[in-house]
């Protein structure tokens, strides 16, 4: 057999193009490809970054005018020059040969610059900012932000922090917003959170990320594509050809392509993105403003890489639920990560894309073919680009049964991971508070001072207190709350001191209340709309901390005034001689602390404030022991699962027992942000849920009525609330919240006055439930109850006998810790010598444990038809779809009582009869009401509940078509006439 020469010949060749090759690649680390970068500029050079202008324009005369500006931003971790790897294929170049003018901000290299490692995020979003203000005052257009991976993620985040000013459009580049949504290599959320969250506290606080590491990490998302990528390249080294077309980008991502990472800059983006998901909750800081990306309003373009992994589809496509204020468009690719903005595919697509999109956001073209309105899609439901996809994607196809059972196995394994997973954080999370709060007897050192306290020294830089959209962390908080108290000190206050806080509700007040519980001083805490002069004749204070806006009020009181806060601007104006102490003017740096200060030395029975209410119009002042405080703080923090991922929303104020028990308390044990608000205010509430990334929102009774059922309510796109925490919220107000907010729920509270009883409805199944006893709040139990006979029952051995199953019972509860001086203490209840504490609340429990909230014992209507318990009528009646707020209330006639409820109806809405036939024809406990008529409004107290006292004092209510009797023959409710009036007032009620 003869071979001829060039059978002999080629493999030589082969061999020797590809042991010259390889030498070339050993010396150089790469092939020279004779690529020189397109023409640049730098229009301006600062420490922090320079801002390149690519192909600059010629400035003499005739020259081709400029097209709009487009400003590019990379990721941290990668070169600038990835937007310039090749010239023809690269993407300054084709947006310059489009008629654009390409930008791109290079924030260099940070282990090279001085300082340069210690840059946070905060640091690069606000350079970004500026460099779209130089862009915009050189071109004196627009921009268009366009930013790939992380650098997208920041494109975002500057076009809230503007507001979209100056801004054209955001684009991006596989730049996930939902970032738990879908992980890298399909990481469980929970998981990744809680990790995110430590390295950003443990690791990143001390470590550095270099460029080689950066580069690792990359190729490990996705080994298999390195993988081929270097045994592509080592199969055709000897085809130089091949290989110089892609060269470039291989050199890039091989060695070229990648800087350091600052390790703050990674703690911040872990904390605020991962940890916390706030791209999607709101609620993130820029220069301690807050920050959420329902303020972009200018249009948005975002590229999908199909098999993406680390801006999967799901997470990328969050944007559109997170800025519902923008128009949200997409291009998807079938492409991986890079794929999107380097290679073949984006020189064919994305960019000549991005290019048609400016020209049709400038008017100069149609919109791109290949751009969509982003919508609904089906891996909505999703968790990541599936491993089958990756699969598929660099080894080629397979099997497609055997991926079918592959996924339906891996979806089981993560499904079944997920519920453990989220059991064991419940439960690490739930557990170490019931068990401190199990361990608190009367000598134990616990305090709202000590608490607080105990946050900082944990996450001293831990984000704590929201207000008028800033944020301040828990170690300025403590800071401050510290000055104060070396200024009470230096004005004569000391531990166990009454003092009273007259401010609205603001940081200041929460510093002024929470310096007096370090001091282990009493903070009386007195409502600017109340009584002044009785509610500090009632609690025997001395001094007053108010604020600059309430101390006109303060000054007529008889007692020491201390002015504290009122922002930066504030001006007292104080007249020669007055006794005023202005306690901002104290330096707290001067004050020598006496020997007999001990930090947060409040006891559980020590006194720690005074509330006050109105019971029968009568102010009433209620001592509030740490016991109590500790039982609410702890219980909410446990129920409501709350941790620092958490935002509370206070909108009660700080000076009422939901403020400062509830949100305040749940917030600081639980380690949550809380943002307080100036009040109620319908029209900045949707506003400042999104602004704040409010995940739990406090509330009392109809308070949430207000903004359900506000006209200029709405509620589109994505919104971060997940809980209501609070008591007494109507069931129809109930129904529209959990419609409105889903898939929020709402957890109600029912807690004693002296806080010996507390329930909560945790799960929300049952709608007007006030639930079961609270973990670690003590025992409670119900005792049968005889209303005829205002009667505890007893059974045949004499002991109280327990309320059977829908049976109204009065409240017990075993003490824990101080009882109140005033509670009614009965021993020897159910057993020998022990010791319940009876409440005035009357309670059913149903066959599955859970409790329901019929009534007072004094609020019981005795009719002559038998008890009616109003609080159950009203539940009954709030349940009607067209029933806004009702209340029930007794009348009395020369013939006895008539039990009334009235009633108001949600806008257009209307009721009938029948309605009410439906409702109350056989309530669990007791007997329906006489009467019910509609109102046009009911009274609402400053804490948003019903009141009935103007009612009752009107009498029976007036005949017409909206009030309605309850007919005695046939049990059926009609419409109530005059003559039926004058007779249910003049004459006995008939039995039925």
């Amino acid at each position: 057999m003869h071979l001829s020469l060039s059978a002999v010949t080629r493999p030589v060749e082969r061999l020797m193009a590809t042991a010259q090759n390889g030498l070339e690649v050993l010396r150089l680390g790469g092939l020279e490809t004779g690529a020189v970068p397109s023409p640049v500029q730098i229009v301006e050079s600062v420490p922090m970054y320079k801002l390149r202008r690519y192909f600059p324009p010629d400035s003499r005369p005739g020259a081709t005018p400029v097209g709009p500006p487009v400003l590019m931003v990379h990721p941290m971790m990668m070169s600038p020059n990835m937007f310039d790897v090749t010239r023809d294929e690269g993407a300054v170049g084709i947006l310059h040969a489009a008629g654009l003018d390409p930008w791109v901000i290079d924030f260099g290299e940070p282990d090279k610059v001085e300082g340069g490692m210690r840059r946070n995020l905060t640091d690069h979003i606000v350079a970004l900012s500026e460099a779209v203000d130089t862009v915009k005052k050189t071109t004196g257009s627009d921009v268009h932000l366009a930013g790939y991976s992380q650098g997208g993620m920041w494109a975002y985040q500057v076009a809230a922090y503007r507001r979209s000013k100056d801004l054209a459009s955001v684009i991006t580049f596989g730049s996930p917003v939902d970032t738990l949504a879908a992980l890298p290599m399909n990481i469980p959320p929970n998981i990744a959170a809680v990790g995110a969250d430590f390295m950003a506290e443990h690791v990143f606080n001390h470590l550095d990320i270099q460029g080689w590491m950066a580069r690792i990490g990359f190729q490990m998302m996705d080994p298999i594509k390195t993988a081929k990528a270097r045994l592509d390249f080592l199969m055709q080294l000897h085809d130089r050809e091949a290989l110089l077309s892609r060269e470039q980008q291989r050199r890039f991502l091989d060695s070229e392509g990648w800087i350091a990472w600052s390790g703050p800059a990674i703690a911040e983006l872990l904390k605020q993105f991962i940890a916390h998901n706030r791209m999607m909750t709101g609620g993130f800081a820029i220069n301690g403003q807050l920050v959420t990306l329902t303020d972009i309003n200018c249009p948005i373009l975002a590229f999908v890489g199909e098999v993406d992994d680390i801006g999967q589809p799901v997470a990328v496509r969050g944007i559109r639920r997170a800025a519902p204020n923008a128009d949200v468009y997409e291009t998807m690719l079938r492409a991986g990560h890079f794929g999107l903005v380097v290679g073949s595919k984006a020189a064919q697509i994305t960019w000549p894309t991005v290019a048609d999109w400016v020209r049709w956001q400038s008017g100069q073209g149609p919109k791109p073919v290949n751009v969509d309105l982003m919508g609904e899609h089906p891996d909505a439901g999703e968790k990541g680009v599936p491993l089958a996809a990756r699969l598929i994607t660099g080894l080629g196809g397979a099997s497609e049964v055997a991926l079918s059972v592959a996924k339906t196995a891996a979806d089981a394994v993560v499904a079944t991971n997920r519920s453990v997973r989220t059991m064991a954080v419940e439960t690490v999370r739930t557990l170490p508070r019931l068990a401190r709060l199990g361990q608190i007897n009367d000598h134990t050192r616990i305090s709202l001072g000590r608490i607080l306290s105990e946050q900082a020294h944990a996450t001293p830089g831990g984000e704590f207190l929201l207000f008028d959209g800033r944020v301040h962390t828990y170690e300025a908080v403590d800071r401050r709350i510290d000055n104060v108290v070396r200024g009470l000190i230096s004005v004569g206050v000391r531990q166990g001191d009454r003092v009273g806080v007259l401010m609205e509700t603001r940081p200041s007040a929460l510093v002024a209340i929470t310096a007096l519980s370090r001091l282990g001083a009493v903070a009386v805490l007195m409502s600017p709309d109340g009584d002044l002069a009785e509610a500090a004749k009632l609690s025997g204070v001395a001094e007053v901390l108010t604020d600059p806006a309430n101390l006109d009020r303060a000054r007529a009181l008889p007692v020491q005034v201390l002015v504290l806060g009122g922002g930066e601007h504030r001006d007292l104006r104080l007249p020669a001689g007055t006794d005023v102490i202005d306690m901002e003017q104290i330096d707290p740096d001067t004050i020598d602390l006496p020997g007999w200060y001990r930090p947060n030395p409040g006891l559980a029975r020590d006194r720690a404030f005074v509330a006050f209410s109105r019971v029968s119009g009568k102010l009433v002042a209620k001592e509030i022991t740490n016991h109590r405080w500790a039982l609410s703080a702890f219980g909410t923090a446990s129920t409501a699962s709350l941790d620092r991922n958490d935002t509370v929303y206070c909108l009660t104020p700080l000076h009422h027992q939901s403020g400062l028990l509830v949100a305040l308390g749940g917030a600081v044990v639980g380690g949550a942000r809380i943002a307080l608000s100036r009040g109620l205010q319908p029209d900045r509430f949707v506003q400042e849920v999104r602004q704040y990334g409010v995940t739990v929102v406090s509330y009392t009774w109809a308070m949430l009525g207000e903004v359900i059922d506000d006209p200029g309510f709405s509620l589109h796109g994505n919104h971060p609330v997940r809980l209501f925490i609070g008591s007494g919220m109507p069931t129809g107000l109930w129904n529209r919240v959990t419609e409105a907010f889903a898939p929020a729920h709402v957890v109600e509270f029912f807690a004693t006055t002296d806080g010996q009883a507390v329930l909560a409805n945790v799960a929300g199944a049952k709608i007007g439930s006030k639930g079961r006893p609270l973990p670690g709040g003590g025992q409670i139990e119900l005792a049968a109850y005889d209303a005829d006979a205002d009667l505890i029952l007893e059974a045949d051995d004499g002991f109280v006998r327990h309320a059977e199953p829908d049976e109204v019972g009065v409240l017990l509860a075993r003490p824990r810790g101080p009882v109140d001086p005033g509670a009614s203490v009965r021993r020897g209840v159910f057993a020998p010598a022990d010791t319940w504490v009876a409440t005035e609340s009357l309670f059913r429990r149903d066959a599955d444990g859970d409790f329901w909230l019929v009534g007072t014992r004094n609020g019981v209507i005795h009719t002559a038809r038998g008890p009616v318990f109003g609080d159950s009528i009203t539940d009954l009646v709030g349940g009607i779809g067209a029933v806004d707020l009702a209340v029930s209330y007794g009348v009395g006639t020369p013939a006895g009582d008539l039990a009334v409820t009235a009633l108001t109806l949600r806008p257009g809405a209307s009721i009938t009869a029948a309605d009410l036939r439906e409702a109350l024809s056989t309530p669990v406990v007791g007997v329906p009401p006489d009467l019910v008529h509609v109102v046009d409004a009911l009274p609402l107290s400053a804490t948003y509940r019903p009141e009935s006292g103007k009612l009752r004092a009107a009498g029976l209510p007036k005949a017409g078509r909206q009030a309605w009797h309850l007919d005695a023959e046939t049990g059926e409710y009609v419409r109530l006439t005059a003559a039926v009036r004058t007779a249910l007032a003049a004459e006995p009620a008939a039995p039925l």
